[in-house]
């Protein structure tokens, strides 16, 4: 199994993604980590690690798309760029078996869109996150930025696509819900109200209602549904609300002399409570849809993040989920759907 690494993709490559693969290939057997990107550059700072030589290869790749340029004419203009290859490579390889990337999100979703494909019966693939809670257990949010603009179709979609992929992580009978501006069943968007009846019918998923996004992260539902606008701005409102409140913390505790006394007995519980809530330790978004895993990792991605989300990427490829969603889409009826 070869798991590709765009090694110049984020804003702290390719010394972090470099430093996450060294630590992901100690970690666990199994994989071989391919690096995609310039082999003169990767070389010189590779050569600084202490690693398996038989578990990390390089492929060169001289080009990198930046998140300022238009995706769609990038990955068409640069094709000897670290997505475009890794993604020629996963398309005609049969060992290679997913990508993980911090890179132009744009760039990632429409390269995997075009050169590796849809599964068989999706309209549209959706990145979907796994967000933490204080309880421990997982969410997943889908879309989170994909699709700005949905159908009723797409979200009924997302919903299936969604519970295979929550079931693969372990998860019986994922409970799901639709993302809306209060829990009644009639509040909510003309998208809304107009797929809320399609939820509450399809076979295939346990839907329980409208969720609002204060509580996404409660764990009361599984899985979290929502068109890539509201789903993006729900994600980074969530971001920036955990960071805030850390940092709040943090400036009371340390603040004083008496906040630094009581700071010494709540180190381990504050310590806990960072660690629980840490986008870094799940990985990265898987983009469900195409034919085979892709995860887009956080732009400013360390190593901890780039060594989870390729080790996310092994658990991912093992799962096989492209036939598992294509059986679950024809069951609902609505595989092909448009």
């Amino acid at each position: 199994m070869k798991i590709l690494i765009d090694a110049f993709g984020g804003d702290n490559s390719p010394q972090e993604v470099i430093a996450g693969t060294v630590a992901a290939v100690k970690e666990r057997k199994g994989f071989t980590a391919v690096l995609v990107g310039d082999k003169d550059v990767l070389d010189v700072h590779i050569s600084r690690y202490g690693y398996p030589q038989d578990r990390i290869e390089i492929l060169d790749a001289k080009q990198v798309i930046t998140c300022e340029e238009e995706p769609t004419v990038a990955v068409r203009k640069k094709p000897d760029s670290t997505i475009c290859k890794a993604f020629k490579e996963l398309k005609e390889n049969d060992d290679a078996m997913a990508f993980v990337s911090a890179g132009s999100t744009g760039a990632v979703l429409v390269g995997a869109t075009l050169k590796l494909g849809r599964i068989k019966g999706v309209a549209r693939p959706a990145l979907c996150p796994i967000l933490p809670t204080l309880s421990g257990k997982n969410v997943l949010l889908m879309d989170s930025g994909a699709n700005a603009d949905c159908k009723p179709v797409n979200l009924c979609q997302f919903a299936v696509m969604a519970t295979v992929y929550a079931k693969a992580l372990g998860i019986e009978n994922p409970k799901v819900a639709l993302l809306s501006n209060g829990t009644e069943d009639e509040k909510g968007n003309a998208l809304c109200h107009e797929v809320f009846p399609f939820l509450k019918e399809c076979k295939e998923i346990n839907f329980i209602g409208n969720m609002e996004a204060r509580d996404i992260i409660s764990g009361d539902a599984d899985i979290v549904i929502a068109d890539g606008f509201s789903g993006n701005i729900a994600l980074k409102s969530l971001e920036g609300g955990v960071k805030t409140v850390l940092a709040a913390l943090k400036d009371a505790i340390y603040g004083s002399c008496f906040g630094k006394i009581g700071g010494l007995f709540l180190k381990k519980r504050l310590k806990g409570l960072k660690d629980k809530l840490d986008y870094n330790k799940k990985g990265g978004a898987l983009f469900i849809g195409v034919n085979k895993p892709v995860i887009k990792a956080h732009g400013s991605s360390k190593r901890l993040a780039f060594k989870n989300a390729i080790l996310q990427a092994v658990d991912y490829a093992e799962f096989d989920l492209a036939d598992k969603i294509t059986e679950s889409l024809v069951n609902s009826g609505l595989a092909d759907a448009k």
